[in-house]
């Protein structure tokens, strides 16, 4: 197993700067691969199951929620995400003030030099998980490292919440 430690690039959204086009695109194309899935599952299933049901299972076929956990300490927050599989290229980060989203998506295909293949598990897996935070963070202040299948997020909380903070315990 390899234990590098890579960066993960991250995409910054705060209120002068929102282009959360990209954000919105891949989020158009997942919801497009579900609809595909969710038709699938419809054509295969017994005509007395519901749609609903079709649509959810397409989201648990192609959406890992990944396990997460958020610590406080020391003016700013600690994310981790479980990222096993995922490459860093293969990952994003897009910090806003007031949520971090993890993304990404790996796919596995095989060439004529793997020889005959008998069965794959593999195959194209997304992962996302949007994390709400408590308090504002400042979106400059985020760095995001990838290392045996964990995701480090760490972000400064926003000075503006900080003042708030001192204020409230004085």
């Amino acid at each position: 197993m390899d234990s590098t430690t890579a960066n993960v690039p991250i995409e910054k959204v705060n209120e002068k700067h929102i282009d959360s086009s990209r954000l919105t695109d891949k989020l158009e194309e997942l919801a497009e691969r579900i609809r595909d899935r969710a038709y699938e599952i419809f054509q295969q299933r017994d005509k007395e199951s519901n749609e609903m049901e079709d649509w959810l299972q397409a989201e648990r076929d192609l959406i890992t929620a990944p396990d997460a956990e958020l610590i406080e300490k020391d003016g700013k927050y600690e994310i981790r995400v479980a990222a096993a599989g995922f490459r860093p290229e293969e990952t994003r980060v897009t910090v806003f003030p007031d949520c971090v989203v993890v993304s990404a998506q790996s796919t596995h295909t095989h060439e004529q030099k793997d020889g005959e293949v008998h069965f794959c598990d593999f195959g194209q897996r997304t992962l996302y998980r949007r994390l709400n935070l408590p308090k504002a963070i400042d979106v400059e202040k985020v760095s995001a490292t990838l290392q045996d299948g964990v995701l480090r997020i760490s972000a400064r909380k926003a000075q503006t919440a900080l003042v708030k903070t001192l204020k409230s315990a004085a």
